[in-house]
């Protein structure tokens, strides 16, 4: 009798892995969309905090600074592989994958787009996404 499962993603983008009660887990994998010239836009999660693992690769997590429910500036972070990094609940942030990369998240299984604004960036706050970027990659 086998008392374990196992799970695996190795295809493009999220792919929910398992949900047990209130949580899931689920890999995020490099996409193009997550290009540091291709993100479009920032998400916070309204009911709970979110926690992201770097498995492989790279990927740099952002952070929006926010005043006034504007976006003023981008806190970038270089995540180390095998550390939890918890974005608490209301945080705008996305992250920029290199295409080895490989992402664990855990979160509520209730997570959605219902519960999960979403602020489009229009080209001064890209602008200020890729400055971020550059700042903590020396100019790449």
């Amino acid at each position: 009798m086998k008392n374990y499962e196992t799970y695996a993603f190795s295809g493009t983008g999220y792919e929910k892995l398992f949900a047990y009660q209130d949580w899931r887990i689920a890999m995020l994998n490099y996409i193009d969309e997550l290009h540091i010239d291709q993100i479009k836009y920032v998400e916070s999660h309204r009911k709970t905090d979110e926690a992201f693992v770097l498995l492989e690769g790279s990927c740099t997590l952002f952070l929006a600074k926010m005043e006034d429910q504007k976006i003023i500036g981008f806190d970038a972070v270089s995540m180390r592989p095998h550390q939890v990094y918890k974005i608490y609940a209301d945080i705008y942030h996305t992250h920029t994958l290199s295409k080895d990369a490989k992402l664990l998240i855990i979160e509520e299984e209730s997570t959605s787009e219902d519960n999960s604004p979403k602020i489009i960036l229009d080209d001064h706050e890209k602008e200020m996404l890729l400055a971020a970027y550059q700042e903590i990659h020396h100019g790449l």
